[in-house]
């Protein structure tokens, strides 16, 4: 055989074994990139949480109604015909202001003639007191004069006190409401002329357990809530406790204060109350992440893209969070969505980590 065709068969050889070493070791890489391709698809994608030292407040809920801090029907101390109104439904007056005046003629009448009797008594007892120094009266004389003219006294007081009576006044600050007569009415000491209520702050009251009895305390923090109001809390604190306990509710009466400078809140109003017994720190996760099986609770940890199964125990709920007393860190990462597909040790694609499908997604808009 000659040389050259010796050489052209030794290429051909060396080619086709040089082509199946490149096939096999690109069929290599396709197996290994199809095998990546396969456990990418196999990761069960997930968001996820992190575990937060917070704050949890253990809380009494319960309703209750508003009460002003001082309350009074309005009515006149005597009979007569209403003269005067002075006032306007719905407005805040101060303490002594006028809110009804009756007819007074014939007291301010009684108080002239009463004036006029004292001024007599008191001129007569001057002229029998010069007249004793000289012995020209005697002094029984005298006596019987100073007790005329402490009787002319007291009389004038006495018309005075019925001619300050035939005008109504505030006994305290507060919002008159309706009034329930008009002018030229005929009232007496029974007819309720308006009301006056003290709104600067308001009171509520509300019944609780008697198993919180030796919890509940004065000065503890007391939120409310109204649906009047959508969106706004109230906060105030606990004034008084009830010394005893229904025999029948087995609760015990609460009045807590609540700050009410813009007089918003009316006596009367229904409200929802919440009571902070206690704040403590706290483990927190949202309520989504917790597993519940039978009887107990797991949350799924994520570490190096894979989950570990975590029994734990739970504690107060809160705001679409939970406490968890024992399981859980703070700062430890917690599965909070795709629970359901999970199982011990399971490969995790997590969705809105760095990396993750939702943060690109975010920086691609």
């Amino acid at each position: 055989m000659r040389l050259g065709t010796q050489l052209a068969i030794g290429g051909a050889l060396l080619l086709v074994v040089g082509g199946g070493a490149v096939t096999y070791h690109q069929s290599q890489i396709d197996g290994e990139a199809a095998a990546a391709v396969r456990r990418g698809a196999s990761a069960v994608p997930v968001e996820v949480m992190t575990a937060e030292l917070g704050t949890i407040r253990e809380r009494i809920e319960a309703v209750g109604s508003t009460l002003a801090r001082q309350a009074v029907d309005i009515v006149a101390l005597s009979s007569g015909r209403v003269a005067e109104i002075a006032f306007t439904p719905g407005e805040h007056v101060e303490e002594g202001a006028v809110l009804i005046r009756l007819d007074d003629l014939a007291e301010r009448a009684a108080v002239a003639e009463s004036q006029a009797m004292l001024r007599e008594a008191e001129l007569a007892l001057n002229r029998a007191r010069t007249l004793r120094t000289n012995n020209t009266v005697a002094q029984a004389t005298v006596d019987e004069l100073e007790a005329a003219y402490l009787g002319a006294d007291a009389r004038l007081d006495g018309a005075q006190k019925q001619l300050a009576d035939r005008t109504v006044q505030a006994p305290f600050a507060g919002v008159v409401g309706i009034r329930g007569i008009d002018i030229g009415a005929r009232v007496d000491d029974e007819t309720v002329l308006t009301t006056l209520d003290d709104l600067a702050e308001i009171e509520i009251e509300f019944s609780v357990p008697e198993i919180f009895f030796g919890r509940v305390r004065r000065e503890q923090l007391v939120e409310a809530t109204s649906t009047a109001f959508p969106g706004e809390t109230f906060a105030g604190r606990i004034e008084t406790i009830d010394s005893r306990i229904g025999q029948v509710s087995r609760a015990f009466r609460v009045r807590a204060v609540l700050p009410n400078p813009d007089l918003e809140l009316p006596a009367g109003m229904f409200m929802h109350v919440s009571v902070v017994l206690e704040e403590r720190p706290a483990v927190l996760i949202p309520e989504q992440a917790v597993l519940a099986e039978g009887g107990s609770t797991y949350a799924y940890t994520v570490a190096d893209g894979r989950v570990e199964r975590r029994r734990i125990r739970l504690g107060q709920r809160e705001a679409g969070t939970v406490e968890v007393l024992d399981g859980l860190v703070a700062d430890e990462t917690v599965v909070q969505t795709g629970l359901q597909r999970l199982r011990d040790g399971a490969e995790v694609r997590i969705l809105n980590g760095p990396g993750g499908e939702v943060a690109q997604e975010d920086q691609s808009g």
